[in-house]
């Protein structure tokens, strides 16, 4: 089941990509992400309530707080960082470059989570690395 919510969660981001730069014409790229931002906590809470799952709330511990935390910075910055680059440059260009991550998240996966990398995972990567240079230039 997880790979039909990893496809539509591709499918979405994609969408995000247009819709974004389609509405952050002539708007400010700092703003447009407050929007943004706005609608996704509104959709996140009233998941949390629809499925009840705000009485685990209390059971969160300290470690959870803190990384939790600071993945919603990271999150923060990488839609400010979007969409000022959104804002800036080609659609066509920005979200192969924004899709570099998974290629960063392999190495920060194999770094601090000691997860395997295999020789399946080194090729996709070099890959990814590829056809973003590819797209891009």
């Amino acid at each position: 089941m997880w790979i039909v919510f990893a496809l539509l969660s591709a499918i979405f981001a994609a969408l995000t990509s247009i819709l974004a730069k389609i509405g952050i014409e002539g708007v400010d790229s700092n703003l447009a992400t407050a929007i943004r931002t706005v609608v996704v906590v509104g959709m996140a809470w009233i998941m949390v309530f629809i499925t009840h799952a705000q009485n685990g709330l209390s059971t969160i511990g300290k470690r959870s707080w803190i990384f939790l935390i600071l993945s919603g910075f990271a999150t923060g910055a990488s839609w400010l960082c979007y969409y000022k680059a959104l804002q800036m440059g080609e659609a066509s260009k920005v979200v192969p470059i924004d899709k570099l991550s998974v290629v960063i998240t392999l190495v920060l996966a194999f770094v601090f989570l000691h997860e395997q990398f295999t020789a399946k995972s080194i090729l996709g990567c070099i890959l990814i690395g590829v056809g973003t240079l590819l797209m891009v230039v």
